[in-house]
């Protein structure tokens, strides 16, 4: 056989990955045609009512009256939402009942620091960026100013928020672009997205991110070529030129102790560790402990600001009548206190069912899955995310 005729690894696997790109940029244009974009279900006035702390009834009266949006009305006389709406509701009822302004808008006050929230695990299959893309949307739908960074390369997250990275993103377009050392830099002002959930904000990711990896070596050899910006202060001096824009800032870190997951760890004021309760995760997870302690003693020997406000583990993926899992999560438990989040997420059909059309729980309707499997698996996520914004609100010194 020539010689010639038979690819090399590295030509084969270009080839798949191009087949596999062609493939799903057709099965894009499928769901979403080409001149359509993502978009967020609308919420009955039921449900809209609740997000914002009124009965329906007021609600009601608001529209009749011509006060705050007007909301879309069927054929049978229901009222629907858009989550801009909803929004534009709270700002109303913050101004109407300045008082009680917090319960309707809760966003930080001044003197409240923005909070940054690193999701992070260096094992794949955690549920990292399941964690971190339905924490973000939860912020946004209980009415913070919410930006999510991508920082894993496979950019699963950006997916999911409808940003294609093979198609939809160029050079620069993702947080490499904002902390890059040479002249290409830009303020992450100009990578920022608005994404179709209202109040959610993204910086999207791709392979670029890699190069941040690559470069930084070079750069620790090179201080003039650091700008004097050391690698580990960069994330967090980019997330500052967008602070007085937003109230939490929730990143997906890449899956592995990298340049850039110890600037995400530096930049954060909060960190998040996934745990998938089996054995091998939990030994893993042992080693991964190990080693972010030993990296980051070095970053703060260095100057690198190692306060967060709160470190807390969350167990995803959880089979709570699988005994095995159960013991792990137990010792879990005794060993960390009340460093474990009380609520755990569960593994569910439902959660899996509403990704292979790349959206989640909130976005799907209530229908579109079995309903008992459906208000299991929310009941799960909200109870672990409630968590998550209790301690945001203790940092901020709120009761």
């Amino acid at each position: 056989m020539d010689s010639l005729s038979v690819s090399t690894t590295d030509v084969r696997i270009e080839r798949h990955a191009h087949q596999l790109s062609r493939q799903l940029k057709l099965l894009r244009e499928k769901l979403f045609p080409p001149l359509s974009e993502k978009s967020l279900r609308t919420f009955t006035s039921g449900e809209a009512a609740q997000m914002i702390g009124v009965s329906d009834g007021y609600l009601r009266q608001l529209s009749l009256d011509g006060k705050g949006p007007m909301p879309e009305v069927s054929g049978n006389g229901r009222r629907s939402y858009t989550l801009g709406q909803i929004n534009d509701l709270r700002q109303h009822m913050a101004r109407v009942k300045p008082k009680d302004a917090l319960n309707y808008l809760p966003r930080r006050l001044p003197g409240e620091k923005l909070q940054t929230i690193a999701v992070t695990n260096f094992k794949g299959g955690s549920a990292k960026t399941t964690t971190t893309l339905y924490l973000a949307q939860y912020l946004a739908l209980a009415g913070y100013r919410v930006l999510a960074i991508d920082l894993d390369p496979q950019a699963s997250l950006s997916a999911m928020l409808g940003v294609q990275p093979e198609f939809d993103l160029e050079e620069g377009d993702t947080l490499y672009g904002a902390i890059r050392y040479d002249e290409s830099r830009k303020s992450l002002r100009d990578v920022v997205r608005k994404t179709y959930f209202d109040g959610l904000d993204l910086v999207p990711g791709n392979l670029e991110l890699m190069e941040f990896e690559h470069e930084t070596p070079r750069a620790l050899n090179d201080r003039q070529r650091a700008n004097g910006e050391v690698f580990f202060k960069r994330v967090g001096a980019a997330i500052s030129e967008v602070e007085q824009d937003y109230d939490i800032v929730v990143i997906d870190c890449p899956p592995q102790l990298g340049y850039l997951t110890l600037g995400a760890v530096c930049a954060a004021t909060a960190l998040l560790i996934t745990i998938h309760p089996q054995m091998v995760d939990v030994a893993s997870m042992s080693q991964f402990l190990l080693m972010t302690a030993d990296l980051l003693s070095v970053v703060r020997k260095a100057g690198g600001d190692l306060r967060h406000d709160f470190i807390k583990y969350v167990v995803t993926r959880h089979e709570p009548f699988d005994a095995p899992q159960s013991q792990i999560v137990a010792l879990l438990r005794n060993l960390f206190g009340n460093d474990v989040l009380t609520a755990t997420i569960l593994k569910s059909t439902a959660i899996a069912d509403a990704g292979l059309t790349k959206q989640t729980l909130y976005e799907i309707e209530r229908g579109q899955v079995r309903r008992s499997t459906y208000d299991r698996a929310l009941e799960s996520v909200n109870a672990a995310n409630s968590e998550v914004l209790a301690s945001v609100h203790h940092a901020w010194g709120r009761k």
